[in-house]
């Protein structure tokens, strides 16, 4: 793992030092999964899942593709441009608060994250992790849609240069791994779904059907239709260590239906054909505007819904990807238009919380 050629010396220190920490918890993970499955009555290794786990979990990266960079750019002509996916200390840019910075939040917990590896003298701000997640259930809109309507799904080989927790790793997570050395995650996410009975999204999953999925040939998870994740606090997080280059690294690209037609859309699609993969759509996200829930991100996304889909709605729209996609844009080429609402810094966090809500409530977007 960290005798990859590709990786530079803080990388690799970055890797050995996640999986220093999973090694020391591994016994104490292996007892924990272990008991799980005994009071369930499921009678597998947990060796058995962690195989699955390498075998069939695939990292995605979730974005916005219509977000703008500090250079005017969208994501979407940044990727077709230059074929890296590249993490928020390089574009700058953020959903709601930038803390990408030294001295930062983000420079922060990637500091006792990854053991200093990063805020060694003269690491560079490309040196620093991709962030996404690992797919183990085989969500169509990627495992972690809060991050973005779209998703690179990479290839399995990105896995020994990956790191894992369980959660977001802001709130310092204690239980982290590798792909040879996830039993503490998978211990934490077995916990969680025990105690909550929330899996990776899906409400109401328990531990004899999580191992089930787990354990199932890849084959006939991709072959069968599978529903919405909609995980917005609840994944396995990944950070990517090294370069993410769109025409080495990734399986395909799957995009929400709401850019079909957009000048997003073509972006993309000259991604996929300059740099060879294939694209997927997944069914997205719609919702009325009139039934954005008050209670779930709180009381000012209602009127906010209302007023993107008054002022940037074409015909017919209910509130989709694309449509806060747009508002965000204005915040940034038109900043005047939001002066009421406050800093922007608010409003874009705002903004980010109506995805949030398209996630957790909304129908399949139908074009």
């Amino acid at each position: 793992m960290s005798g990859d050629p590709t990786l530079t010396a803080a990388q690799r220190a970055a890797l050995r030092h996640v999986r220093a920490v999973a090694l020391r918890d591994r016994p104490t993970a292996l007892a924990v999964i272990g008991r799980a499955l005994a009071r369930t009555g499921v009678r597998h290794e947990p060796e058995r899942l962690v195989a699955a786990i390498g075998r069939q979990g695939r990292i995605t990266l979730n974005f916005h593709p219509d977000r703008l960079l500090a250079d005017g750019r969208t994501v979407a002509e940044a990727l077709a441009a230059e074929g890296v996916y590249r993490s928020q200390f390089e574009t700058r840019i953020s959903n709601g608060g930038l803390t990408a910075y030294l001295g930062g939040d983000r420079d922060r917990w990637e500091e006792r994250l990854f053991g200093g590896a990063y805020q060694r003298p003269g690491v560079g701000p490309a040196e620093r992790p991709k962030y996404g997640g690992l797919n183990l259930l085989d969500h169509p809109d990627g495992a972690c849609p809060r991050f973005g309507s779209c998703h690179l799904r990479l290839r399995p080989e990105v896995l020994a240069r990956t790191t894992f927790c369980f959660g977001d790793s802001h709130l310092g997570p204690r239980d982290v791994g590798t792909v040879d050395v996830v039993e503490p995650v998978l211990a934490a996410l077995i916990a969680a779904t025990v105690e909550t009975g929330v899996c990776l999204g899906r409400p109401g999953m328990d531990l004899v059907a999580l191992t089930g999925e787990l354990l199932r040939r890849r084959e006939v998870l991709a072959a069968a239709p599978r529903a919405a994740g909609r995980a917005l606090d609840d994944y396995v997080e990944a950070q990517v260590h090294g370069e993410v280059r769109l025409d080495r690294d990734v399986l395909d690209l799957v995009i929400d239906p709401s850019f079909r037609g957009t000048d997003t859309e073509a972006c993309l699609l000259a991604a996929a054909d300059r740099y060879g993969f294939p694209i997927r759509w997944h069914a997205g996200f719609a919702l009325p505007v009139d039934r954005v829930d008050a209670e779930f991100r709180g009381p000012a996304i209602p009127p906010l819904a209302a007023r993107v889909h008054a002022e940037f709605a074409r015909a017919g729209e209910p509130l989709h990807a694309a449509l806060v996609g747009r508002a965000a844009a204005s915040v940034v080429t038109d900043p005047g238009r939001w002066a009421d609402r406050g800093p922007a810094t608010d409003t874009m966090q705002h903004l980010k919380q109506l995805w949030h809500v398209l996630v957790r409530f909304g129908a399949p977007y139908e074009v």
